[in-house]
């Protein structure tokens, strides 16, 4: 791949001290001050870059691999080349992310819209009552209403918009062309483009001469260290607060109902829909487009299979899958019994077997 100008690579770091970085251990010290700057795929890896193998099916990948280092676990070893330096992890996958966070600090966080730090643009529309502590950026044309508060080190994207009362904590990335209502956010939050929270939530009685609305009157509380994907939009409480816990990870494009509560360090794909009032427990993984039913509870460290659909409560610690959603291993069969049967149709037309 040609240089990426947008992400440019480390001034360098000797692999002992990325193993050291890393909680790892160099396996050779002879390699110590081997010199690397950037991440790759093992198939384009190159002199300086560093990359890391989860499995033996990597084993020919790896005869052709140009990388200054490998990270892996002690039981791959074997697999790599004598003349490529070892980082031995017993959770290669996270030390590869935290040594690319370490080499592109700057692709953690959505990327800035203004060049340059100055802290406030001139073009920004910032109310005279909100409260900005120190080293709060501020970007072109974005907007802090009426009381506001945003915590220190925060950055608040261009033409985005910071509702009156709202509450914002530190180290915060605010993307360009979000939108914060009516709600509470923690410190360390990443917001990524177009996100939409604390809207009023979907909420309609019948009458006589049609919908009525209900009003919306609740929060959005957001905690510590989560992040919301591009486009996704999180909608305030009717009476009571919408919750997302510490730790959670959203992808682009997930609408989440008024009331909900998500616990802690759960992670969910893109497209996924969940309904008002659903209860969520800790640690739950939503698969991508998969759709939950409001008022249901779902406990925790559930995994839920992309495309499922969630109609009643899930136990704690259980994986499902399917329409309605059923214990994973169950829905699995079910597939591929129906695969097995479209397959004899397909051989067999007329129904009957051939002579």
């Amino acid at each position: 791949m040609e240089q990426n100008v947008f992400f440019l690579p480390h001034e360098g770091l000797k692999l002992a001290e990325l193993a050291e970085f890393l909680g790892a251990e160099l396996a050779n010290s002879d390699h110590a001050d081997v010199i690397v700057r950037s991440v790759a795929p093992i198939n384009r890896a190159r002199a300086g870059d560093v990359c890391y193998i989860l499995s033996r099916r990597s084993r020919d990948e790896l005869l052709t691999c140009e990388a200054s280092a490998v990270i892996c676990d002690k039981a791959l070893a074997d697999l790599v080349p004598q003349h490529i330096p070892i980082i031995l992890s017993s959770n290669p996958h996270a030390a590869f992310a935290m040594a690319g966070g370490l080499f592109y600090p700057a692709a953690l966080r959505p990327v800035a819209i203004s060049p340059g730090e100055s802290e406030i643009a001139p073009s920004a529309v910032i109310d005279p009552s909100a409260r900005l502590e120190k080293g709060v950026i501020v970007e072109p044309l974005a907007v802090i209403g009426a009381h506001a508060e945003i915590g220190e080190g925060t950055r608040i994207g261009a033409h985005s918009i910071i509702g009156p009362g709202v509450k914002i904590g530190r180290d915060c990335s605010i993307a360009a062309g979000a939108s914060i209502l009516c709600a509470l956010i923690g410190n360390g939050v990443i917001i990524h483009n177009g996100v939409r929270i604390g809207q009023d939530g979907f909420g309609y009685a019948p009458g006589p001469r049609g919908m009525i609305k209900i009003v919306q009157i609740g929060r959005v509380i957001i905690q510590d260290n989560v992040e919301i994907g591009a486009n996704t939009t999180i909608d305030r409480g009717a009476m009571d607060d919408t919750v997302i816990g510490e730790g959670t990870k959203i992808d682009n494009q997930v609408q989440i109902g008024h009331n909900v509560q998500m616990g802690r360090h759960c992670a969910i794909v893109a497209q996924v829909g969940i309904a008002g009032s659903t209860k969520i427990g800790n640690g739950v993984q939503i698969g991508g487009q998969a759709g939950i039913k409001g008022h249901v509870t779902i406990g925790d460290g559930v995994q839920i299979a992309a495309k499922s659909g969630i109609m009643t409560d899930l136990a704690a610690g259980g994986q499902y899958g399917g329409v309605p959603a059923r214990p994973l291993k169950d829905y699995l069969r079910e597939a591929a019994q129906q695969v097995a049967k479209s397959k004899l149709r397909g051989r067999n037309p007329g129904g009957k077997e051939n002579d």
